[in-house]
């Protein structure tokens, strides 16, 4: 049996940078991941300027990674009318392939334990977590933060909400090689879903879309499914055909659900997607998995401290926090993801936006955050 001060489950964006965060700041920290590093994932691989500050706080330097520097959005509905903006805090591009390997390596260095393993059980019994794993390994630990991604069997052993409900969106990601613009993210409408394209680090191109499965299913593979759906919009086509793909076959991932999810369950703080999913075609999902896992290493900090007197205190500070800094992004996603659902709606707001062109960065303002300020 291992003790530990902080178990965090799930070793992706939000739990390696918990990780980092809370190792830095001298706790013991155990993370547990059931995957190897590198990996590829299912990911817009965007991530907003708003958490650059932090990431320099924590000693991680993104120009370490070479990655593409965004500064302008093109968006896009089904029959292909643009509509071109300034972002207005912009971003980078880089590869969750490298990024997370980055991350495990620094949170490595930082003194920070991470376990291949699988997590079988979570009881939490007189104020302490028992962690059992696949390989019978126990683990004690006084907080333990939930970052196991979109959807897990942990989620199912929690029976928790949305779990029950089935989810009608499937995300396709591939890398590939082409010309693109290296300071451009391009957000497509197409009948059923949207499509990201930006650039990541070593020249390459990352699409990843979002589609509703019903429609998809009608289709016999992906190729058929694009040829006859996602090509209609001529901007996608265009890209599609010039462009070679890297890997072998495009990654998937179904049953992504949009439903609200709990901050604190059975104890465990949730953290990046496991505590909320904003919407893809808000492109902030990466910014917001770091700056969770932000919020929560300082409130432990403060309950490890003695400033957060209680346990139940420490969960109420963190959906508080939680609710403050992403319920209106994400309630504001959902929203217009349901207008562009809509194809007469969606030109509607397109000739609205052509008009008014300091439209759209007030819309983009509305599901991101503003820089991060650090408390120390």
């Amino acid at each position: 049996m291992k003790e530990t001060e902080v178990l965090i489950i799930g070793g992706g964006l939000a739990g390696l940078t918990a990780a980092i965060h809370l190792s830095k700041k001298g706790f013991q920290v155990i993370v547990i991941e059931k995957n190897e590093f590198p990996k590829h994932k299912v990911c817009g691989e965007y991530i907003s300027n708003e958490v650059v500050p932090y990431l320099n706080w924590l000693g991680i330097s993104s120009n370490d990674l070479h990655p593409t520097l965004i500064t302008k959005l093109q968006f896009s509905i089904r029959n292909g009318k643009t509509i071109d903006c300034v972002l207005p805090l912009g971003g980078f591009g880089i590869s969750r392939y490298t990024l997370d390997e980055y991350l495990y390596h620094k949170a490595l260095g930082c003194g920070c334990t991470i376990l291949k393993d699988s997590v079988e059980s979570v009881v939490f019994d007189e104020n302490q977590f028992t962690v059992t794993t696949l390989n019978n390994v126990i683990l004690k630990a006084k907080i333990v933060l939930g970052a196991f991604g979109k959807r897990s069997n942990i989620d199912q052993k929690l029976n928790r909400n949305f779990i029950q409900k089935k989810s009608p969106w499937l995300a396709v990601k591939a890398h590939y090689s082409g010309n693109f613009p290296d300071d451009l993210v391009g957000l497509h409408n197409f009948k059923g879903g949207y499509c990201g394209v930006s650039k990541v680090e070593n020249d390459k191109i990352n699409i990843c879309y979002l589609a509703d499965y019903e429609t998809f299913k009608r289709y016999k593979n992906i190729e058929e499914y694009q040829k006859a759906v996602v090509f209609k919009n001529p901007n996608l086509k265009l890209l599609f055909e010039k462009c070679t793909m890297l890997f072998d076959k495009p990654m998937t991932i179904s049953q992504i659900c949009f439903e609200q999810k709990k901050a604190v369950e059975n104890h465990i703080l949730m953290i990046g997607d496991t505590a909320g999913l904003i919407h893809p075609l808000c492109g902030n999902g990466m910014a917001m998995a770091i700056h969770s896992a932000k919020i929560v290493s300082e409130l432990v900090e403060c309950f490890f401290n003695n400033e957060i007197k209680s346990r139940g205190d420490l969960e109420k500070k963190y959906i508080q926090e939680w609710k403050f800094n992403f319920e209106k992004r994400i309630l504001a996603g959902r929203f217009l993801a349901r207008l562009l659902q809509h194809q007469k709606v969606s030109e509607f707001l397109l000739q609205i936006a052509i008009k008014f062109p300091l439209l759209l960065p007030k819309i983009i303002k509305k599901t991101h955050g503003k820089p991060i300020i650090l408390k120390n």
